[in-house]
C-alpha cells in the first residue's frame, strides 16, 4: 500500500450546509428561504428540506459521532434567515444555535469553519430582488456583521460564500436551482451584485473579529486534464481549463474579479468598472476549492466524449482523480494563495446492508485515489492547507432530493439514525496517520 505524505499540521475534516442538515425551517423564529418555499415540482419526488436530517435538534449526538471519527475541522454554513428573519430583526435564538454548536466543536476538540453563506437566500430577501437587486449588499453586510460579532470570540476561518457559480446560474440564469429563474440576462448584475455582497463581508469579518481572522471564499472549480506531461499538453490542458470555464460562466469568471480585481469579458454580460474592480478584489488569506470532476467530458471547448461506461457518481459526474491535481496546480498558479479543499466526495446509491451496517468501498476507493492526487501537489510544493470530505453526512441535496447520499455518516430519513459507513472508519485512519496509511 502507497504511502502519501501530508504537512505536518494538514487540517481534516468535513463539511456540511444549513439548509441540507438543519431541518426545523419553521421553528425559533427562523423565516423560510427560497429553498424552503420551491414549488414541490421543481425538486425530485417533490422533496423539501424542512426536516432535512434534524441537526438543529441533534446537532450534540452530530458532533459527537465527528469526534468518535477523528475529524478535527468542520465547516458549516449559518442559515441567513435562521439569524435574521426580517429586514432589521435579529433572532437571538437563531443565534444561541450557532454558539452552542461552535461551543460544542470546540469542548470536543474540533475546530469550526464557518461559512456565512451557502445558498439559503431568505425568502424576504428575494422578494426585495435577491440577489438581481444591490439592495442585497447592504443587506448581506448586515447579517454578516450580525453573525461575527456573535462568534467570532471563538471562530479564526471565515468563508463569505459557497459556489457562486452554482447559486447565481443555476438560480438565476438557467433556472435548476431556487428561486428556479431563467433568464441569461440576469447573469451581469446578479455577478456584480454577489461580488460586491462578498467585499462587504470580507471587510466586515476583518475589521470587526475578536480572534484574527483567516478568511476565505469557497468556489466550483475544475480543470482540464492535459493528454500528457509534456510542456506542451499542459499548456494546452492549462489553456482549456480558462476557456472552458469561462463558456461556463465558472473558475475565472468569479475568481479574477475577487482575486485579480480583473473583469474577465468585454461584452454584454460585463457589468464591472474599475471602481467596482477596486471594491470587489479584498484581500484573502485562501481560497477553498470545491472539487468533483474534470472539465474534459463537461460542456465547452473541445470537450471529449467520455468512454463508455467511465465511472460516474449519482448525479453524472465523470469521476476523474486527476482532476485535484491539475485543478489545485493551475488554480495556485493563477492566484498564488494558500488553498484549502472545502469539498470533495462521492455520491452514491448507499443502502444499509443485512448486517446493520453501510459497505461503501468504492468511496473509500475515491478518497483514496483523490488524496492521491492532492499528495502530489503538497509533495511539489504548493500550499494546500487541509481537506475537507464532502459531506459529514447524507443530507438534502439541492434539486436531487434526497437520493444521492455524500455522506460519511448514512441517514436513515424516516427515523433519522445514524449510522457510520466503512469509509468513515477508513477515513478516520487517513486522519491519525496524516495519509501515511493510504
Amino acid at each position: 500500500m502507497k504511502s502519501f505524505k501530508f504537512p505536518e499540521g494538514f487540517m481534516w475534516g468535513a463539511a456540511s450546509a444549513a439548509a441540507q442538515v438543519e431541518g426545523a425551517w419553521n421553528e425559533d423564529g427562523k423565516a423560510p428561504s427560497i429553498w424552503d418555499l420551491s414549488g414541490r415540482s421543481q425538486i425530485k419526488h417533490g422533496e423539501n428540506c424542512h426536516t432535512a436530517c434534524d441537526h438543529y435538534h441533534r446537532y450534540k449526538e452530530d458532533v459527537a459521532l465527528m469526534k468518535q471519527l477523528g475529524i478535527r475541522y468542520y465547516r458549516f454554513s449559518i442559515s441567513w434567515p435562521r439569524v435574521i428573519p426580517a429586514e432589521g430583526i435579529v433572532n437571538e435564538k437563531g443565534l444561541r444555535f450557532y454558539s452552542d454548536l461552535v461551543d460544542e466543536l470546540l469542548k470536543n476538540g474540533i475546530e469550526p469553519m464557518v461559512t456565512v453563506f451557502h445558498w439559503d437566500l431568505p425568502e424576504w430577501v428575494e422578494e426585495k430582488g435577491g440577489w438581481l437587486s444591490e439592495s442585497v449588499i447592504p443587506l448581506f453586510r448586515d447579517y454578516t456583521k450580525v453573525v461575527v460579532d456573535a462568534l467570532s470570540d471563538r471562530v479564526r476561518w471565515w468563508m463569505t460564500i459557497n459556489e457562486p457559480a452554482c447559486f447565481i446560474l443555476n438560480g438565476y440564469v438557467w433556472g435548476g436551482f431556487a428561486p428556479f429563474k431563467s433568464d441569461r440576462m440576469s447573469l451581469a448584475p446578479a455577478s456584480r451584485n454577489c461580488m460586491l455582497a462578498h467585499a462587504e463581508a470580507v471587510k466586515v469579518i476583518r475589521q470587526y473579529a475578536k480572534l484574527k481572522p483567516s478568511v476565505g471564499a469557497a468556489f466550483s472549480t475544475s480543470a482540464y486534464v492535459p493528454k500528457s506531461e509534456s510542456p506542451e499538453d499542459i499548456e494546452v490542458a492549462r489553456k482549456k481549463s480558462t476557456e472552458i470555464a469561462d463558456g461556463l460562466m465558472t473558475n475565472r469568471w468569479w475568481m479574477d474579479p475577487m482575486l485579480l480585481g480583473k473583469t474577465v469579458r468585454a461584452d454584454e454580460f460585463n457589468a464591472y468598472d474599475e471602481k467596482d474592480m477596486e471594491a470587489i478584489a479584498q484581500p484573502l488569506d485562501f481560497i477553498g476549492l470545491n472539487i468533483y470532476t474534470s472539465l474534459n467530458y463537461g460542456e465547452g471547448v473541445d470537450s471529449e466524449q467520455p468512454p463508455a461506461g467511465v465511472p460516474r457518481n449519482t448525479i453524472g459526474m465523470v469521476i476523474d482523480e486527476r482532476a485535484m491535481y491539475w485543478d489545485v496546480r493551475f488554480m495556485y498558479e493563477r492566484y498564488k494563495l494558500p488553498i484549502i479543499i472545502t469539498e470533495n466526495g462521492l455520491s452514491a446509491n448507499d443502502v444499509v446492508c443485512l448486517d446493520g451496517k453501510v459497505h461503501d468501498p468504492y468511496r473509500t476507493d475515491y478518497l483514496l485515489r483523490h488524496l492521491g492526487q492532492l499528495s502530489r501537489a503538497t509533495d511539489e510544493g504548493i500550499p494546500v492547507l487541509g481537506y475537507l470530505h464532502w459531506s459529514i453526512m447524507d443530507n438534502f441535496e439541492w434539486a436531487n432530493g434526497y437520493d444521492p447520499r455524500f455522506g460519511l455518516i448514512y441517514v436513515d430519513y424516516p427515523t433519522q439514525k445514524r449510522i457510520i459507513k466503512d469509509s468513515a472508519w477508513d477515513y478516520k485512519k487517513i486522519i491519525e496517520e496524516n495519509g501515511a496509511h493510504l
